[in-house]
Protein backbone atom coordinates (compact mmCIF):
# COMPACT_ATOMS: atom_id res chain seq x y z
CA UNK A 1 0.00 0.00 0.00
CA UNK A 2 1.31 3.37 -0.07
CA UNK A 3 2.75 5.54 2.40
CA UNK A 4 1.16 8.76 4.32
CA UNK A 5 1.57 11.90 2.54
CA UNK A 6 3.19 13.01 5.92
CA UNK A 7 6.12 10.53 5.83
CA UNK A 8 7.64 11.99 2.72
CA UNK A 9 9.11 15.30 4.55
CA UNK A 10 12.10 13.89 6.35
CA UNK A 11 14.15 12.87 3.90
CA UNK A 12 14.05 16.36 2.11
CA UNK A 13 15.23 17.73 6.25
CA UNK A 14 17.65 15.25 5.73
CA UNK A 15 18.80 16.61 2.73
CA UNK A 16 18.70 20.29 3.96
CA UNK A 17 21.03 19.31 6.66
CA UNK A 18 23.53 17.71 4.67
CA UNK A 19 24.02 20.65 2.11
CA UNK A 20 23.07 23.91 4.07
CA UNK A 21 21.69 25.55 0.69
CA UNK A 22 18.91 28.08 0.47
CA UNK A 23 16.76 27.26 -2.25
CA UNK A 24 18.57 24.38 -3.88
CA UNK A 25 15.76 23.42 -5.82
CA UNK A 26 15.46 26.87 -8.12
CA UNK A 27 19.01 26.70 -8.41
CA UNK A 28 20.33 23.79 -9.39
CA UNK A 29 16.97 23.08 -11.56
CA UNK A 30 17.54 25.88 -13.57
CA UNK A 31 21.79 25.13 -14.67
CA UNK A 32 20.54 22.12 -16.99
CA UNK A 33 23.28 20.17 -17.82
CA UNK A 34 26.32 22.42 -18.37
CA UNK A 35 29.60 21.40 -17.27
CA UNK A 36 29.17 17.85 -18.14
CA UNK A 37 31.74 16.24 -20.66
CA UNK A 38 30.59 16.00 -24.26
CA UNK A 39 30.36 13.44 -26.88
CA UNK A 40 32.18 13.25 -30.08
CA UNK A 41 30.19 13.02 -33.38
CA UNK A 42 29.15 9.95 -34.16
CA UNK A 43 26.66 10.62 -36.58
CA UNK A 44 28.81 9.66 -39.73
CA UNK A 45 27.65 6.41 -41.40
CA UNK A 46 24.78 5.70 -38.97
CA UNK A 47 21.37 6.17 -40.74
CA UNK A 48 18.40 7.30 -38.72
CA UNK A 49 15.60 4.87 -38.00
CA UNK A 50 12.28 5.88 -38.09
CA UNK A 51 10.70 6.02 -34.53
CA UNK A 52 7.64 3.28 -35.49
CA UNK A 53 10.59 1.13 -36.14
CA UNK A 54 11.93 0.87 -33.36
CA UNK A 55 10.04 -1.73 -31.34
CA UNK A 56 9.35 -4.04 -34.59
CA UNK A 57 13.41 -4.18 -34.56
CA UNK A 58 13.24 -5.04 -31.15
CA UNK A 59 10.85 -8.09 -31.49
CA UNK A 60 13.22 -9.13 -33.99
CA UNK A 61 16.40 -9.02 -32.00
CA UNK A 62 14.43 -11.18 -29.43
CA UNK A 63 12.25 -13.45 -31.47
CA UNK A 64 9.22 -12.89 -28.79
CA UNK A 65 5.96 -13.71 -29.81
CA UNK A 66 3.71 -10.98 -31.87
CA UNK A 67 0.45 -12.40 -31.03
CA UNK A 68 -1.75 -12.06 -27.92
CA UNK A 69 -4.93 -12.49 -29.36
CA UNK A 70 -5.04 -14.48 -33.03
CA UNK A 71 -8.19 -13.36 -34.86
CA UNK A 72 -10.34 -15.17 -36.92
CA UNK A 73 -10.40 -14.44 -40.73
CA UNK A 74 -13.81 -16.85 -41.50
CA UNK A 75 -17.38 -15.65 -41.12
CA UNK A 76 -18.68 -14.73 -37.67
CA UNK A 77 -20.80 -17.79 -36.29
CA UNK A 78 -23.54 -16.63 -34.05
CA UNK A 79 -24.11 -19.35 -32.14
CA UNK A 80 -23.64 -18.88 -28.58
CA UNK A 81 -21.52 -22.71 -28.98
CA UNK A 82 -19.54 -21.92 -31.65
CA UNK A 83 -18.36 -18.80 -30.50
CA UNK A 84 -17.27 -20.60 -27.27
CA UNK A 85 -15.15 -22.81 -29.06
CA UNK A 86 -14.21 -20.33 -31.64
CA UNK A 87 -12.83 -18.61 -28.46
CA UNK A 88 -10.71 -21.69 -27.42
CA UNK A 89 -9.37 -21.84 -30.13
CA UNK A 90 -8.13 -19.01 -29.91
CA UNK A 91 -6.74 -19.15 -26.97
CA UNK A 92 -5.09 -22.28 -27.41
CA UNK A 93 -3.61 -21.06 -30.79
CA UNK A 94 -2.40 -17.82 -28.81
CA UNK A 95 -0.90 -20.55 -26.39
CA UNK A 96 0.78 -22.34 -28.64
CA UNK A 97 2.22 -19.01 -30.26
CA UNK A 98 3.79 -17.96 -26.83
CA UNK A 99 4.74 -20.96 -25.50
CA UNK A 100 6.87 -21.83 -29.39
CA UNK A 101 8.40 -18.17 -28.61
CA UNK A 102 9.53 -18.96 -25.17
CA UNK A 103 11.27 -22.44 -25.74
CA UNK A 104 13.08 -21.06 -28.37
CA UNK A 105 14.20 -18.36 -25.94
CA UNK A 106 15.06 -20.78 -23.40
CA UNK A 107 17.18 -22.98 -25.84
CA UNK A 108 19.25 -19.71 -26.30
CA UNK A 109 20.92 -20.30 -22.82
CA UNK A 110 23.90 -21.78 -25.16
CA UNK A 111 24.76 -18.55 -26.14
CA UNK A 112 25.11 -16.96 -22.95
CA UNK A 113 28.93 -15.85 -22.23
CA UNK A 114 30.06 -17.79 -19.31
CA UNK A 115 32.32 -14.83 -18.24
CA UNK A 116 32.74 -11.31 -19.37
CA UNK A 117 36.28 -11.45 -20.52
CA UNK A 118 34.83 -14.09 -23.36
CA UNK A 119 33.13 -11.10 -25.30
CA UNK A 120 34.53 -8.92 -27.48
CA UNK A 121 34.93 -5.10 -26.48
CA UNK A 122 32.77 -2.64 -27.85
CA UNK A 123 33.07 1.26 -28.37
CA UNK A 124 30.76 4.04 -27.64
CA UNK A 125 30.21 4.54 -31.24
CA UNK A 126 29.15 1.03 -32.38
CA UNK A 127 25.91 1.23 -30.15
CA UNK A 128 25.43 5.05 -31.33
CA UNK A 129 21.65 5.23 -32.79
CA UNK A 130 19.44 7.78 -34.28
CA UNK A 131 16.09 7.86 -34.47
CA UNK A 132 13.70 10.32 -35.80
CA UNK A 133 10.27 11.14 -34.62
CA UNK A 134 8.85 13.29 -38.25
CA UNK A 135 6.27 15.75 -36.51
CA UNK A 136 6.91 18.02 -39.17
CA UNK A 137 7.58 15.99 -41.97
CA UNK A 138 4.79 13.22 -41.93
CA UNK A 139 1.71 15.28 -39.95
CA UNK A 140 0.02 12.29 -40.01
CA UNK A 141 1.69 10.96 -36.75
CA UNK A 142 1.38 14.64 -34.60
CA UNK A 143 -2.45 13.61 -33.39
CA UNK A 144 -1.01 10.97 -31.20
CA UNK A 145 2.25 13.31 -29.55
CA UNK A 146 -0.20 16.21 -29.79
CA UNK A 147 -1.55 17.52 -25.89
CA UNK A 148 -3.75 20.12 -24.88
CA UNK A 149 -1.98 22.76 -24.95
CA UNK A 150 -0.76 22.21 -28.84
CA UNK A 151 2.47 21.18 -27.80
CA UNK A 152 4.08 17.57 -27.43
CA UNK A 153 3.18 15.33 -24.85
CA UNK A 154 5.97 14.60 -22.45
CA UNK A 155 4.78 11.07 -21.57
CA UNK A 156 4.79 9.74 -25.13
CA UNK A 157 8.61 10.76 -24.98
CA UNK A 158 9.23 8.70 -22.26
CA UNK A 159 7.81 6.05 -24.45
CA UNK A 160 10.39 6.62 -27.15
CA UNK A 161 13.06 6.91 -24.44
CA UNK A 162 12.58 3.61 -23.02
CA UNK A 163 12.48 1.73 -26.22
CA UNK A 164 15.32 3.37 -27.81
CA UNK A 165 17.64 2.66 -24.38
CA UNK A 166 16.97 -0.79 -24.83
CA UNK A 167 17.55 -1.21 -28.73
CA UNK A 168 20.87 0.79 -27.93
CA UNK A 169 21.72 -1.96 -25.59
CA UNK A 170 20.82 -4.62 -28.09
CA UNK A 171 23.23 -2.91 -30.60
CA UNK A 172 26.07 -2.53 -27.97
CA UNK A 173 25.81 -6.56 -27.52
CA UNK A 174 25.00 -7.67 -30.66
CA UNK A 175 26.39 -10.97 -32.16
CA UNK A 176 26.98 -10.77 -35.68
CA UNK A 177 26.94 -14.55 -35.91
CA UNK A 178 23.98 -14.61 -33.52
CA UNK A 179 20.64 -13.97 -35.64
CA UNK A 180 18.53 -13.57 -32.34
CA UNK A 181 20.01 -12.26 -28.85
CA UNK A 182 20.13 -14.59 -26.05
CA UNK A 183 19.71 -11.12 -23.74
CA UNK A 184 16.60 -10.13 -21.95
CA UNK A 185 17.40 -6.41 -21.62
CA UNK A 186 15.24 -4.24 -19.32
CA UNK A 187 15.19 -1.02 -17.45
CA UNK A 188 16.47 -0.86 -14.07
CA UNK A 189 16.50 2.62 -13.68
CA UNK A 190 15.83 6.27 -15.20
CA UNK A 191 18.96 8.21 -13.44
CA UNK A 192 17.66 11.37 -14.72
CA UNK A 193 16.10 13.60 -17.13
CA UNK A 194 16.67 16.77 -17.68
CA UNK A 195 14.72 19.11 -19.88
CA UNK A 196 16.40 22.09 -21.39
CA UNK A 197 13.06 23.95 -22.83
CA UNK A 198 9.66 23.88 -21.57
CA UNK A 199 7.82 23.51 -24.59
CA UNK A 200 8.23 21.02 -27.42
CA UNK A 201 6.68 22.20 -30.46
CA UNK A 202 4.61 19.72 -32.49
CA UNK A 203 4.78 20.56 -35.78
CA UNK A 204 8.84 20.65 -36.07
CA UNK A 205 10.43 16.88 -36.84
CA UNK A 206 12.52 15.30 -33.64
CA UNK A 207 15.66 13.88 -33.15
CA UNK A 208 16.97 11.29 -30.60
CA UNK A 209 20.25 10.47 -30.38
CA UNK A 210 22.46 7.86 -27.48
CA UNK A 211 24.68 5.55 -27.27
CA UNK A 212 26.01 2.94 -24.17
CA UNK A 213 28.12 5.55 -21.95
CA UNK A 214 28.86 2.96 -18.98
CA UNK A 215 28.85 -0.81 -18.46
CA UNK A 216 29.14 -2.66 -15.73
CA UNK A 217 29.48 -6.77 -15.40
CA UNK A 218 25.69 -7.15 -16.19
CA UNK A 219 24.33 -3.76 -16.25
CA UNK A 220 24.54 -0.61 -18.91
CA UNK A 221 24.68 3.20 -18.72
CA UNK A 222 22.42 4.89 -21.78
CA UNK A 223 23.15 8.67 -22.92
CA UNK A 224 19.75 10.15 -24.76
CA UNK A 225 19.40 13.19 -26.23
CA UNK A 226 16.55 14.64 -27.94
CA UNK A 227 16.67 18.18 -30.69
CA UNK A 228 14.33 19.21 -32.50
CA UNK A 229 14.65 20.65 -35.57
CA UNK A 230 14.50 24.58 -36.07
CA UNK A 231 15.04 26.88 -38.59
CA UNK A 232 17.26 24.52 -40.59
CA UNK A 233 19.23 23.42 -37.02
CA UNK A 234 18.30 20.23 -34.74
CA UNK A 235 18.53 22.57 -31.61
CA UNK A 236 18.64 20.17 -27.97
CA UNK A 237 15.77 19.72 -25.79
CA UNK A 238 16.33 17.02 -23.47
CA UNK A 239 19.47 14.67 -21.73
CA UNK A 240 18.45 11.50 -20.33
CA UNK A 241 20.75 8.58 -18.43
CA UNK A 242 18.73 5.20 -18.19
CA UNK A 243 20.45 2.10 -16.33
CA UNK A 244 19.33 -1.40 -18.50
CA UNK A 245 20.36 -5.02 -16.30
CA UNK A 246 20.57 -8.03 -19.30
CA UNK A 247 19.01 -11.41 -18.09
CA UNK A 248 19.36 -14.73 -19.27
CA UNK A 249 16.38 -15.83 -22.17
CA UNK A 250 14.21 -16.44 -19.85
CA UNK A 251 14.75 -13.25 -17.48
CA UNK A 252 15.26 -15.06 -14.82
CA UNK A 253 19.42 -14.72 -13.92
CA UNK A 254 21.52 -11.96 -14.65
CA UNK A 255 23.63 -12.26 -17.68
CA UNK A 256 27.10 -10.67 -18.92
CA UNK A 257 27.32 -7.85 -21.38
CA UNK A 258 30.11 -6.43 -23.67
CA UNK A 259 33.02 -4.68 -22.16
CA UNK A 260 32.94 -0.89 -23.09
CA UNK A 261 36.75 0.94 -24.30
CA UNK A 262 36.56 4.48 -24.46
CA UNK A 263 38.80 5.54 -27.19
CA UNK A 264 39.20 9.23 -26.41
CA UNK A 265 39.44 11.79 -23.46
CA UNK A 266 36.13 12.71 -23.75
CA UNK A 267 35.23 9.35 -23.48
CA UNK A 268 37.36 8.32 -20.37
CA UNK A 269 35.62 11.31 -18.78
CA UNK A 270 32.37 9.90 -19.80
CA UNK A 271 33.01 6.42 -18.65
CA UNK A 272 34.59 7.81 -15.43
CA UNK A 273 31.31 10.07 -14.72
CA UNK A 274 29.40 6.52 -15.39
CA UNK A 275 31.47 4.85 -12.49
CA UNK A 276 31.03 7.58 -10.38
CA UNK A 277 27.14 7.66 -10.63
CA UNK A 278 27.08 3.68 -9.80
CA UNK A 279 29.30 4.55 -6.77
CA UNK A 280 26.97 7.60 -5.52
CA UNK A 281 23.53 5.70 -6.00
CA UNK A 282 25.25 2.82 -3.51
CA UNK A 283 26.24 5.44 -1.25
CA UNK A 284 22.95 7.32 -1.13
CA UNK A 285 21.35 3.96 -0.91
CA UNK A 286 23.16 3.78 2.50
CA UNK A 287 21.79 6.99 3.68
CA UNK A 288 18.18 5.77 3.17
CA UNK A 289 15.90 6.06 6.34
CA UNK A 290 15.43 2.26 6.17
CA UNK A 291 19.17 2.18 6.97
CA UNK A 292 20.18 5.62 9.31
CA UNK A 293 18.29 6.71 11.70
CA UNK A 294 16.95 10.45 11.80
CA UNK A 295 19.95 12.48 12.70
CA UNK A 296 19.21 15.05 16.03
CA UNK A 297 19.61 17.94 13.76
CA UNK A 298 16.90 16.45 11.15
CA UNK A 299 14.32 15.52 14.01
CA UNK A 300 14.74 19.64 15.36
CA UNK A 301 13.61 20.29 11.88
CA UNK A 302 10.84 18.51 11.72
CA UNK A 303 9.98 19.72 15.42
CA UNK A 304 10.52 23.09 13.99
CA UNK A 305 7.42 22.58 11.60
CA UNK A 306 5.64 21.12 14.18
CA UNK A 307 5.77 24.27 16.48
CA UNK A 308 4.81 26.03 14.10
CA UNK A 309 1.43 24.57 13.28
CA UNK A 310 0.45 24.67 16.68
CA UNK A 311 -2.62 26.24 17.72
CA UNK A 312 -0.76 28.40 20.50
CA UNK A 313 -4.45 28.87 21.77
CA UNK A 314 -4.53 24.97 22.87
CA UNK A 315 -1.04 23.87 22.99
CA UNK A 316 -2.62 20.27 21.56
CA UNK A 317 -1.32 17.70 18.57
CA UNK A 318 -4.88 17.48 17.80
CA UNK A 319 -5.02 21.05 17.07
CA UNK A 320 -3.06 22.69 13.89
CA UNK A 321 -3.06 25.78 12.25
CA UNK A 322 -2.13 26.07 8.79
CA UNK A 323 0.70 28.53 7.89
CA UNK A 324 -0.35 31.18 5.05
CA UNK A 325 0.30 30.47 1.76
CA UNK A 326 0.71 26.63 2.42
CA UNK A 327 -1.34 23.63 2.16
CA UNK A 328 -1.27 20.36 4.23
CA UNK A 329 0.48 17.57 2.64
CA UNK A 330 -2.41 15.12 2.56
CA UNK A 331 -4.54 17.60 0.56
CA UNK A 332 -2.21 17.49 -2.38
CA UNK A 333 -2.85 14.05 -3.82
CA UNK A 334 -4.62 12.32 -6.50
CA UNK A 335 -4.51 8.60 -7.13
CA UNK A 336 -5.72 6.45 -10.91
CA UNK A 337 -6.16 3.07 -11.86
CA UNK A 338 -5.18 1.39 -14.81
CA UNK A 339 -6.02 -1.93 -15.89
CA UNK A 340 -2.99 -3.24 -17.96
CA UNK A 341 -4.39 -4.34 -21.49
CA UNK A 342 -1.93 -6.69 -23.78
CA UNK A 343 -2.23 -3.26 -25.94
CA UNK A 344 0.55 -2.26 -23.98
CA UNK A 345 2.72 -5.45 -23.26
CA UNK A 346 6.79 -5.52 -24.08
CA UNK A 347 8.77 -7.98 -25.90
CA UNK A 348 8.42 -10.42 -23.30
CA UNK A 349 4.72 -9.85 -23.21
CA UNK A 350 4.56 -7.79 -19.98
CA UNK A 351 3.51 -4.40 -19.28
CA UNK A 352 5.68 -1.67 -21.38
CA UNK A 353 8.01 0.54 -18.89
CA UNK A 354 7.31 3.24 -20.84
CA UNK A 355 3.56 2.93 -20.76
CA UNK A 356 3.94 2.81 -17.40
CA UNK A 357 5.98 6.15 -17.23
CA UNK A 358 3.62 7.65 -19.33
CA UNK A 359 0.59 7.19 -17.33
CA UNK A 360 2.95 8.00 -13.70
CA UNK A 361 3.54 11.57 -15.57
CA UNK A 362 0.00 12.08 -16.60
CA UNK A 363 -0.80 11.83 -12.55
CA UNK A 364 2.10 13.71 -11.40
CA UNK A 365 1.30 16.74 -14.08
CA UNK A 366 -2.04 16.49 -12.71
CA UNK A 367 -1.01 16.62 -9.04
CA UNK A 368 0.85 19.43 -9.74
CA UNK A 369 -1.79 20.97 -11.56
CA UNK A 370 -4.20 20.77 -8.91
CA UNK A 371 -1.71 21.83 -6.31
CA UNK A 372 -0.61 24.71 -8.09
CA UNK A 373 -3.57 26.23 -9.40
CA UNK A 374 -1.67 26.87 -13.37
CA UNK A 375 -0.39 24.38 -15.53
CA UNK A 376 2.75 22.76 -15.00
CA UNK A 377 5.74 22.00 -16.78
CA UNK A 378 8.07 19.26 -16.39
CA UNK A 379 11.66 20.06 -15.90
CA UNK A 380 13.31 16.50 -14.67
CA UNK A 381 12.45 13.28 -13.68
CA UNK A 382 14.72 11.52 -11.25
CA UNK A 383 15.20 8.43 -9.92
CA UNK A 384 12.64 5.84 -11.66
CA UNK A 385 12.86 2.77 -10.11
CA UNK A 386 11.12 -0.75 -11.67
CA UNK A 387 11.07 -2.96 -8.84
CA UNK A 388 9.13 -5.59 -10.32
CA UNK A 389 7.55 -6.16 -13.30
CA UNK A 390 3.34 -5.41 -14.36
CA UNK A 391 1.74 -8.41 -15.92
CA UNK A 392 -0.91 -8.14 -18.43
CA UNK A 393 -4.20 -7.77 -16.75
CA UNK A 394 -3.07 -6.26 -13.92
CA UNK A 395 -4.71 -3.97 -11.87
CA UNK A 396 -1.98 -0.93 -11.39
CA UNK A 397 -3.01 1.11 -8.73
CA UNK A 398 -1.03 4.72 -8.65
CA UNK A 399 -0.76 7.71 -6.25
CA UNK A 400 0.43 11.28 -6.95
CA UNK A 401 2.13 13.08 -3.37
CA UNK A 402 3.26 16.97 -3.80
CA UNK A 403 6.00 15.96 -1.26
CA UNK A 404 8.17 19.50 -1.56
CA UNK A 405 7.77 22.90 -3.42
CA UNK A 406 9.63 25.88 -3.02
CA UNK A 407 8.51 29.49 -4.94
CA UNK A 408 7.43 28.18 -8.37
CA UNK A 409 8.79 24.67 -8.21
CA UNK A 410 6.91 21.45 -7.10
CA UNK A 411 8.37 18.26 -6.49
CA UNK A 412 6.11 14.80 -7.10
CA UNK A 413 6.20 11.05 -5.86
CA UNK A 414 4.07 8.87 -7.96
CA UNK A 415 3.86 5.30 -5.89
CA UNK A 416 2.61 2.32 -8.44
CA UNK A 417 1.19 -1.23 -6.91
CA UNK A 418 -0.68 -3.62 -8.33
CA UNK A 419 -2.93 -5.33 -6.62
CA UNK A 420 -3.53 -9.31 -6.80
CA UNK A 421 -7.60 -9.97 -6.76
CA UNK A 422 -6.74 -13.58 -5.95
CA UNK A 423 -4.70 -13.07 -3.18
CA UNK A 424 -5.90 -9.26 -2.35
CA UNK A 425 -2.20 -7.89 -1.83
CA UNK A 426 -0.50 -5.00 -2.94
CA UNK A 427 3.08 -5.13 -4.23
CA UNK A 428 4.74 -1.67 -5.26
CA UNK A 429 5.92 -2.08 -8.64
CA UNK A 430 7.78 1.54 -9.73
CA UNK A 431 8.59 5.52 -7.54
CA UNK A 432 9.00 7.87 -9.46
CA UNK A 433 10.01 11.75 -8.95
CA UNK A 434 9.06 14.49 -11.31
CA UNK A 435 9.44 18.14 -10.86
CA UNK A 436 7.75 20.97 -12.20
CA UNK A 437 8.02 24.72 -12.67
CA UNK A 438 4.31 26.35 -12.17
CA UNK A 439 3.28 29.38 -14.21
CA UNK A 440 2.62 31.21 -10.66
CA UNK A 441 4.15 30.55 -7.60
CA UNK A 442 2.56 27.87 -5.20
CA UNK A 443 1.88 27.42 -1.59
CA UNK A 444 3.99 25.90 0.40
CA UNK A 445 3.51 22.28 1.57
CA UNK A 446 3.14 21.29 4.96
CA UNK A 447 3.00 18.08 6.74
CA UNK A 448 -0.06 17.73 9.45
CA UNK A 449 1.13 15.12 11.77
CA UNK A 450 3.89 14.79 14.55
CA UNK A 451 3.63 10.96 14.28
CA UNK A 452 5.64 8.49 16.03
CA UNK A 453 6.78 6.64 13.44
CA UNK A 454 9.67 7.61 10.36
CA UNK A 455 8.78 6.64 6.92
CA UNK A 456 9.57 3.04 5.91
CA UNK A 457 9.38 3.61 1.94
CA UNK A 458 9.85 7.65 1.51
CA UNK A 459 11.42 9.99 -1.08
CA UNK A 460 14.79 8.74 -1.71
CA UNK A 461 18.02 11.16 -0.50
CA UNK A 462 19.60 10.46 -4.00
CA UNK A 463 16.64 12.20 -5.61
CA UNK A 464 17.26 15.79 -3.98
CA UNK A 465 21.18 15.44 -4.24
CA UNK A 466 21.36 13.99 -7.85
CA UNK A 467 19.49 17.59 -8.93
CA UNK A 468 22.85 19.28 -8.02
CA UNK A 469 25.28 20.77 -10.83
CA UNK A 470 28.44 17.95 -10.29
CA UNK A 471 25.79 15.00 -9.98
Amino acid sequence: MGISSESLFLPVCRLCTMWKLPSFLARTLTSGTNGLPLLPDMAEGHLPIHVNNVRSRLREIVGASTNWRVHSEGKVRSSAAALRGARIGLVKTEHRDHVQAMQERKALHTLLAKRQEDLPPRRMKDSYLEVILPLGSQPQIREKYLNVYNSVRFGRILEDLDSLGVLICYTHTKQEAQPRSPLSIVTALVDKINLRKKVVHPDCDIKFTGNVSWVGKTSMEVKMHMLQLHDGDYCPVLDATFVMVARDPENKRPAFVNPLIPESPEEEEIFKQGEMNKLKRIDFSTASLLKMAPTAEERNIVHDIFLNTLDTRTVSFRSRVLPPNSVWMEDAKLKGLQICHPQERNIFNRIFGGFLMRKAFELGWATACSCGGSRPFIVSVDDIMFQRPVEVGSLLLLSGQVCYTEKNYIQVRVHSEVYDADTREHHTTNIFHFTFISENEVPRVVPKTYGGKYPVNALPLKLWKRTLPFC
